[in-house]
C-alpha cells in the first residue's frame, strides 16, 4: 500500500443508492471520494483512467450501474454499455493505479428456481437482459483487475433514492389497502451493513466472490408487513397476491436469498437479520425513507 495517513477509496455511482450510503459513512481509517455520473462516464476508458489516475486510489467500489430490470429488457445494448463495458473500463483504470476493484454485483444472476441459500460457486444462469449484463460484468472485473473482489446482494433499500421501503411508506400513508407479491422469497438488505460491510472487506486482501445481505429471509408480502408494522402505520391494509397478477417485463426469480459461506469462510461477521437492520433503519429514520 502506498506511503499515506489512511487509504482512498474511490466509489462510482456515488449518486446512487449504496453510492450515497458509502461516501456519507463516518469512519477516520479511510479517505472516501465519490464519483457520481456527472463526474464520470464510466462508458469512456479514458475519462475512467484519467479520474482514478488523477485520485490515485488504493481501492475501488465499482457501484454504478445500470439498475432499471424492466427497462434493461427493451435496452439491452446500454444495460450492456453500462455494466459490461463501464464496469471493464473502471477495472482496467483500477489496476493501471494498482487498486484493489470491489466490483457490486446481484441475486438475478441466478436463474431463481432455488429452494436454499444460494453459494457463490452455485452455477449462474440469468433470467434478464440485467442479470446477464451483471453477471457479464462479474466476468469483465475478474479478467481486467488482479486483485478483484465480487460481492452479490439482493432487495437493497436505504435512506437514499427509490427503493421498496420508501415505496411502501409512501403508499402506506396514502392508501387503505394494497396487494404486494407473496411468492418471491429472497433476503433485504440495507445499504448501512452493506457499506459498512464493504469497508472491512476491502481493508483485507481476500479476493473473490462474495454474497451480502442481511440475514434470514422473507416474500415481499412479509417484508411489508413488517416496514408498517416497525413505522407504526396501523391503518393500511396489505394483501398478498401472486407474481402472476402483478406481471412485469423482466421476471423476478422465485427464490433468490443468497447464502453466505465465503464469508464467513474468510473470518467476516454474517450481517445482522433483515428483521433487526429495518428496525433500526426505521428508527434512525423517523420512520420515513
Amino acid at each position: 500500500m502506498r506511503e499515506r495517513d489512511k487509504p482512498i477509496i474511490a466509489v462510482t455511482g456515488a449518486g446512487g443508492q449504496l453510492g450515497q450510503e458509502l461516501i456519507r459513512l463516518t469512519t477516520a481509517q479511510v479517505d472516501i471520494v465519490g464519483l457520481d455520473r456527472s463526474e464520470l462516464d464510466i462508458t469512456d476508458g479514458e475519462r475512467c483512467l484519467a479520474a482514478l489516475s488523477s485520485i490515485r486510489p488504493d481501492i475501488v467500489i465499482h457501484a454504478a450501474a445500470y439498475t432499471a430490470v424492466d427497462q434493461a429488457e427493451s435496452e439491452p445494448d446500454e444495460a450492456w454499455r453500462v455494466n459490461v463495458d463501464g464496469t471493464r473500463h473502471v477495472a482496467v483504470a483500477a489496476e493501471a493505479v494498482g487498486a484493489k476493484f470491489c466490483y457490486i454485483s446481484t441475486d438475478y444472476v441466478f436463474d431463481g428456481a432455488g429452494t436454499s441459500p444460494y453459494r457463490e460457486d452455485h452455477p449462474t444462469a440469468p433470467q434478464t437482459i440485467y442479470g446477464k449484463t451483471k453477471l457479464a460484468g462479474e466476468q469483465a472485473a475478474a479478467k481486467a483487475a488482479s486483485q478483484c473482489f465480487i460481492v452479490r446482494t439482493s432487495w437493497v433499500y436505504g435512506r437514499y433514492g427509490n427503493n421498496f421501503v420508501r415505496t411502501m411508506l409512501e403508499l402506506g400513508r396514502s392508501r387503505p389497502q394494497i396487494s404486494v407479491v407473496h411468492d418471491q422469497v429472497g433476503a433485504p438488505t440495507c445499504t448501512y451493513d452493506l457499506a459498512s460491510f464493504l469497508l472491512d472487506l476491502t481493508a483485507s486482501r481476500k479476493f473473490g466472490i462474495y454474497h451480502a445481505s442481511n440475514s434470514g429471509a422473507c416474500t415481499w408480502y412479509e417484508f411489508a408487513q413488517a416496514i408498517f408494522r416497525e413505522a407504526g402505520i396501523t391503518d393500511v391494509v396489505v394483501l398478498p397476491c401472486t407474481t402472476e397478477q402483478f406481471p412485469r417485463p423482466a421476471p423476478r426469480p422465485a427464490y433468490s436469498v443468497l447464502g453466505g459461506d465465503a464469508l464467513l469462510a474468510a473470518g467476516f461477521a454474517p450481517l445482522r437479520h433483515w428483521r433487526k437492520a429495518l428496525r433500526d433503519f426505521l428508527s434512525r429514520s423517523d420512520g420515513k425513507a
